[in-house]
């Protein structure tokens, strides 16, 4: 249960700081839920080249890489 409740959080701080540094406006739920699959974006995109995050540290650092990545496509693909 608590790992549960600490992947949310850590995905929740992920999709908050890589929507400041992208410039995105989302809600909460949203940003929780690119931050939960943006770290396994990142951790699999980084896994690829040999980069691997360990920690809470580590894994924030890679959920926000990954949400940056995830919001960078979202924007691509969604440009208008």
């Amino acid at each position: 249960m608590w790992h549960i409740l600490i992947s949310l959080a850590i995905g929740g701080i992920c999709g908050w700081l890589a929507g400041m540094f992208m410039g995105s406006k989302n809600s909460l739920l949203i940003n929780i839920i690119l931050g939960l699959i943006g770290g396994v974006l990142g951790n699999f995109v980084f896994g690829l080249i040999g980069i691997s995050f360990h920690g809470i540290i580590g894994n924030i650092i890679g959920g926000v890489l990954g949400t940056c990545i995830l919001i960078a496509l979202g924007r691509f693909f969604l440009k208008k």
